[in-house]
């Protein structure tokens, strides 16, 4: 499976529905497949979540969910994942681009979706699928998440629509 297969998945598989649906219908689909493309499926979304490690989305992340644990900032990029290509790609150049998306004040993360592939793989051949080791990049410089002007100026969209 490459990257463009891997977004095809996410696109055609249940867009509109939540975020937990959308995860048991690519769960449904990666079932169908062998197991080298469940592998690849997972690869990229390891790739994806490293690639959205940063601090503008976890900022981002922030504010959206009126605020964000570790935990909560891997199920957030979950669910920005989801959104797809496009929405995901734009988000990582401009997370405030994402107050324009319909529905955000509805479930803003899926942890399902971190483990799809793994469910997949184990369902296909009865064994667990091997781990691939992801080493998160560095998230930059950080700042205070609790600061209303520095939220403001980098996030003018998202903090009209969810600050404080």
């Amino acid at each position: 499976m490459n990257i463009e297969d891997f977004w095809n998945l996410i696109e055609h598989t249940g867009s509109r529905q939540s975020p937990e649906g959308h995860s048991e219908a690519i769960q449904r689909q990666l079932s169908e497949q062998p197991p080298r493309e469940i592998q690849d499926f997972d690869r990229h979304m390891r790739i994806l979540e490293a690639a959205s490690y940063t601090w503008d989305i976890w900022g981002a992340a922030y504010l959206i969910n009126g605020g964000c644990s570790d935990d909560g900032f891997d199920y957030f990029r979950g669910w920005l994942i989801l959104q797809g290509k496009t929405v995901f790609e734009k988000a990582l150049q401009n997370p405030d681009s994402l107050a324009d998306l319909p529905g955000l004040e509805e479930d803003v993360e899926c942890e399902d979706v971190l483990y799809v592939a793994r469910q997949a793989y184990e369902s296909v051949t009865g064994n667990e699928m091997p781990l691939v080791q992801t080493n998160l990049p560095p998230l930059g410089d950080d700042w205070d998440f609790d600061n209303r002007d520095e939220m403001k100026s980098r996030y003018p969209k998202l903090f009209t629509k969810f600050g404080w």
